[in-house]
């Protein structure tokens, strides 16, 4: 591990407490514990254990990539400078990103690798990282193959994937923290909450990650007056709340069922988030 890797490891670490602090703080939704549902599961086996499972599966599927396409010897952004590659990369994959989400919610085939991820019942600073792998596997080669294929610096993936973790954990943590003129631009709690919530005005809405800029552009944004009304209510909704699996092999497999109708997603059957 390089001195930038470990130091990028450490902030990431250092985040995850931060957050953790802050949430008792200054909630947006009080009350909700710090070793809440799946807790556990998602810190061990999604933040760690798949991460460094897949992250070693996506390096050799790059490495294949390059070796047979040779592009990252044309150097085609090496000669700009490391903060121009960051913010090309950023951008660019936060675009793809927007879109494939959107893709995700409309797409029952999408929607069954991204279901997971929104099965969380109380959204926290951790709950981002509950991902299924499949998931994980599309969205993350696309996230780094360009980087190397086109030549960047080797720092350039480092920070990339610092940034990514971290406002993955900002965005979806329990903080009460308003953006103003800003959020137009960058996305938020507030925003991101939104699109967690299981009540019907929030469905198909709020598809950004890091730049909120899309949802507005699109038409897809939806921030109601926080003082006037709050997210509070957050998963898939099921009328039998252990119908969705708490293990994490069993929310894999879920994915792989033969039935492809939509499972109920809303206290009220006409409703659906994927619509």
């Amino acid at each position: 591990m390089s001195r930038l890797e470990a130091a990028t490891f450490a902030t990431i670490v250092l985040a995850g407490a931060i957050f953790t602090f802050l949430e008792r703080r200054f909630a947006y939704n009080p009350g909700q514990p710090v070793f809440r549902t799946g807790y556990w599961n998602d810190i061990v086996l999604y933040c760690f254990v798949q991460s460094y499972v897949l992250g070693i599966v996506i390096g050799r599927l790059i490495l294949f990539l390059d070796q047979h396409t040779r592009w990252s010897h044309l150097h085609l952004v090496s000669h700009w400078p490391i903060l121009g590659q960051l913010g090309f990369f950023i951008v660019t994959h936060d675009l793809y990103i927007y879109l494939m989400h959107r893709l995700q919610h409309r797409w029952q085939p999408l929607w069954r690798f991204h279901e997971a991820h929104h099965s969380v019942p109380e959204v926290d600073w951790l709950s981002g990282v509950r991902s299924h792998s499949v998931e994980i596997l599309i969205n993350q080669t696309v996230e780094f193959a360009p980087i190397v294929l086109l030549g960047a610096a080797p720092e350039v993936a480092v920070l990339k994937g610092a940034v990514s973790a971290i406002w993955g954990m900002f965005i979806h943590s329990n903080l009460n923290v308003r953006l103003g003129p800003v959020g137009y631009l960058i996305n938020g709690p507030q925003m991101h909450r939104w699109h967690h919530a299981n009540e019907p005005e929030a469905y198909g809405k709020n598809f950004s990650t890091k730049l909120a800029i899309w949802d507005w552009l699109f038409g897809t944004a939806y921030l109601p007056d926080p003082t006037v009304s709050k997210a509070s209510v957050f998963g898939l909704g099921f009328k039998v709340p252990d119908q969705f699996p708490s293990g994490y092999f069993q929310q894999h497999l879920l994915a792989f069922r033969r039935d492809m109708g939509p499972i109920e997603t809303t206290p009220e059957e006409t409703q659906s988030p994927v619509a």
